[in-house]
């Protein structure tokens, strides 16, 4: 009947003493003390009752074992200790420790049921047949309910107690062990469901933009060895035919992130269309080179000391230098265009800034704006704990900033080494789950530290019910109080008279008169004080009521509706 539910029943004694729980410092230091209080308790009571210290050791050895052991063998304590608390007083206290484990520990209700029966049987046995020896003289049925009831009140109350906290504590485990597999489960689908939009937008980019791409990269190809050409115009159709090419690339390694959710190549890496780019700002260069062989007036300038950047950072830096450039050249063609990199003490500030368009310059083709481009820079900046500014300038121009710190930006680093956005980072503006109001899907996630809260909030209920119901117990034990107070009050005004009344009354005076000063009705107080005053008169009906300053009793006696006579006695209380 000892841990039923465990494995190792089967297990030597000291196994399972030492299996029973792993303990802290703590436990074992509130062990200790709470075996020594048990003992202490049982030997001091039992030498005082046999007046041997030898018994009385022996006793707190005992108690000092069964306490120590109480949560290894729970049903087995909670025995010897419902034994000894029959015959013995001063182990009462091992008993409530001992219910209170075994309530806790004993899982299967039926083997609990078992366990405090047996020790209520066998405390029953054992105290009848110690009260046969008694000079008391009292019943067998007598016996058996003075000794069951501290067994029910010390043994079965707590163990009841302890039962229910043990109940209520591991539906607490579970309910949260429930809801952070929910919480898993939604995050799992939700992740589903994210790889399956973005092998959808894969598809789409792969099937439209891979084939407009293709096409380019074939005409102009076909362009570049047309002899009709001059050598102007074909390099021309050679740099369009590289920028087709290094887009193509560009999305293929998009297509490929967004489909398998795998990280771009390594810089440097190859496929069967080229060498890939490394988008980082030491590339910047390259940015500005390909701008000048499109017919662009651009500068580059760097100063301060080049310091490394994280990689998301890096990449940052990039995105910038080249939406700048592309909106450079769409929006302000034939405008001089200045690239800076400046790298300040606490942050590397990239700046793309273009003049006016001058008088007469050709007018390029409509520009094609999808109205994203600033927005994902500002977003990228963000997560990496830098700023983007865009704005015009004075002289007719548009200047487009980032800036961007060194170090992590604002990153920290996973237990696999990856890197994580800190936690003030917003990410349902690249998910759409933003508000309602801009078309994004947002996918609720369930907060395991809320709803656990709210299952928690019934234990406060509970508090607050149990307050409630001792506030109702105050008031109606204070109500009745006042009430008890009140009748007792009316019950002795009912049996006292001031001295005034007995001193006015004068044998003779009629009955109906004198009773018109007494009170109504009879009175407790009075009971019994005529035993101590003189004799009655015959054939007389006698009222008593006492002095309500002086211990003195005044007695009324009338006979046939006249006052015959009226004494004055101490009142012996």
């Amino acid at each position: 009947m000892d841990l039923p539910e465990t494995p190792r029943s089967g297990l030597p004694l000291r196994s399972r003493l030492a299996a029973a729980s792993p303990w802290p410092r703590k436990r074992i230091v509130g062990e200790a003390v709470l075996a020594l209080v048990l003992c202490a308790i049982a030997g001091l009571l039992h030498t005082t009752e046999t007046g041997s210290p030898a018994r009385g050791a022996a006793l707190a050895l005992v108690v000092a074992v069964l306490s120590l052991g109480r949560r290894a063998l729970p049903a087995t304590v909670l025995t010897v200790a419902s034994a000894l608390a029959a015959t013995v007083v001063g182990t009462f206290p091992l008993l409530i420790c001992a219910a209170w484990s075994a309530g806790s520990r004993i899982k299967r209700p039926v083997h609990a049921s078992a366990a405090f029966a047996g020790g209520l049987v066998l405390h029953l046995v054992l105290a009848v047949t110690t009260s046969a020896d008694d000079e008391l003289g009292l019943s067998l049925p007598m016996t058996a309910v003075l000794a069951g009831s501290p067994f029910l009140v010390l043994a079965v109350v707590p163990g009841l107690a302890s039962r229910y906290r043990a109940q209520r504590r591991d539906l607490l485990a579970a309910l949260q062990r429930h809801n952070a597999q929910l919480v898993r489960e939604q995050a799992m689908v939700a992740r589903q469901a994210r790889l399956l939009e973005r092998q959808r937008i894969a598809q789409d980019m792969h099937d439209s933009l891979g084939h407009q791409l293709a096409l380019i990269a074939v005409h102009t190809g076909a362009l570049e060895v047309d002899p009709d050409l001059g050598d102007r115009q074909r390099e021309g159709v050679g740099i369009l035919r590289e920028a087709s090419r290094s887009a193509m690339r560009e999305l293929r390694e998009a297509v490929g992130i967004l489909r398998d959710g795998v990280e771009a190549p390594a810089p440097g890496s190859e496929d069967d269309t080229g060498p890939t780019t490394a988008r980082v700002a030491a590339s910047v260069d390259r940015l500005v080179a390909s701008s000048r062989a499109a017919g662009a007036q651009v500068e580059l300038h760097r100063s301060g000391t080049e310091r490394p950047l994280a990689p998301a950072a890096d990449h940052a830096v990039y995105r910038i230098a080249q939406e700048g450039l592309t909106n450079a050249h769409k929006h302000a063609p034939g405008a001089p265009i200045t690239v800076a990199l400046r790298y300040e003490p606490d942050s590397l500030v990239v700046e793309v800034a273009n003049g006016p368009v001058p008088a007469g310059a050709p007018a390029g083709p409509p520009a094609i704006s999808g109205g994203q481009g600033l927005t994902g820079l500002q977003e990228r900046a963000r997560l990496v704990g830098g700023m983007v500014h865009t704005g015009p300038t004075p002289d007719g121009g548009f200047r487009l900033a980032g800036v961007l710190p060194y170090g992590d930006g604002g990153r920290r680093p996973g237990p696999d080494g990856a890197t994580s956005v800190a936690a003030g980072d917003d990410f349902r503006r690249q998910t759409g789950g933003g508000s309602a109001g801009d078309g994004g899907a947002d996918i609720e996630r369930a907060d395991p530290q809320k709803e656990f809260a709210a299952i928690m909030s019934s234990r406060k209920n509970v508090t607050l019910g149990c307050a409630l119901t001792a506030v109702v117990l105050v008031v109606g034990a204070g109500a009745l109080l006042v009430w008890g107070v009140g009748k007792l009050i009316d019950e002795v005004e009912k049996g006292v008279i001031p001295a005034s009344v007995y001193e006015s009354a004068t044998v003779g005076d009629a009955e109906a008169d004198l009773r018109a000063k007494f009170p109504e009705g009879g009175s407790l107080l009075t009971d019994g004080v005529e035993k101590d005053g003189p004799p009655l008169p015959e054939d007389a009906v006698c009222e008593h009521f006492v002095d309500d300053e002086a211990d003195i009793v005044y007695r009324f006696c009338f006979r046939d509706g006249k006052l015959v006579s009226k004494e004055s006695y101490p009142h012996r209380i």
